[in-house]
């Protein structure tokens, strides 16, 4: 029995996410939003991820050649910057860690700016990348035809529900767990996205130059 294009898809992109590990890497960023925040912080990636993976499904193969970007180029550049985000939790120079070195005296900073963390480093690289990219273009190449796409249209749209849930459970675990709790995972996370990183870093540049020397 063949699996539908569709089930696929949805499957591929939800192992490529895993949630768990997604939910472990949003807790640092999410440690400075309020309730309400952390609900327009979820809509905000279901939105952004939505639209990421419609577009690559619709447009994603001539937008690109249009672009002259490569998948692989955009996976190096998810690797740059989430290294930009994942160092300095490694380092206990963000987050909890930041926060226990904070004179006693200081007044506790507002809660963080959504817009600011929405786009980078939430949805990209931390949700959606080259690779994500890369599986919608070719789901969209090997579809039959629009009622293929269609279907393909919903399991994204379902992928990126996917995500919006995640971030609002990392909101309500944050909130409950001890200081001590967040600064170790402060320093776990930053230890896997540093090595997230390393990795998309060396497979885009590696890619990058098997393009090259293919050409």
């Amino acid at each position: 029995m063949t699996s539908h294009p569709a089930l696929v898809l949805f499957l591929a992109l939800f192992g490529l996410y895993s949630p768990v590990a997604a939910l472990a890497s949003y807790l640092p960023i999410v440690r400075t939003f309020d309730g309400a925040q952390i609900i327009r912080l979820s809509l905000g990636l279901a939105l952004n991820v939505a639209v990421f993976v419609l577009v690559a499904l619709w447009v994603g193969e001539p937008l690109l050649k249009l672009l002259g970007i490569s998948t692989a180029a955009l996976t190096a550049t998810g690797g740059i910057a989430l290294a930009f985000a994942a160092i300095p939790l490694m380092l206990g120079k963000a987050g909890a860690v930041e926060e226990l070195n904070k004179p006693a005296d200081q007044a506790p900073e507002p809660p963080a700016n959504v817009q600011s963390v929405l786009f980078t480093p939430v949805t990209f690289p931390l949700t959606v990348g080259g690779t994500t990219f890369a599986f919608c273009v070719a789901a969209a190449a090997e579809a039959d035809g629009p009622r293929d796409k269609l279907f393909l249209s919903i399991a994204t749209l379902v992928f990126a529900a996917v995500t919006g849930i995640t971030m609002y459970a990392a909101g309500h675990v944050q909130r409950r767990i001890s200081f001590k709790g967040a600064m170790l995972l402060d320093r776990v996370a930053g230890i896997l996205l540093t090595a997230i990183a390393v990795i998309l870093l060396a497979n885009g540049f590696t890619d990058l130059v098997a393009d090259r020397l293919d050409r």
